[in-house]
């Protein structure tokens, strides 16, 4: 459960500002959209590798 501590005289928009940051942080909305579709661990592994494999290349070019 996300507790968001609010101060008097606080302004309800920077609370839930607050309340949405703490929201991000904790990866619900990711782990969500993860698990609604299935994906088969080869098609995860071959993400992760390319995923790799492009960062390699970035890091390549910029040296």
């Amino acid at each position: 459960m996300i507790i968001v501590q609010v101060k008097d005289g606080e302004n309800i928009e920077r609370a839930l500002k607050k309340f949405k940051r703490k929201f991000e942080k904790t990866g619900i909305v990711k782990e969500l959209r993860n698990r609604q579709a299935f994906q088969k661990p080869s098609v995860t592994n071959r993400k992760k590798m390319m995923k790799a494999i492009y960062v390699q290349q970035l890091r390549q070019v910029e040296d």
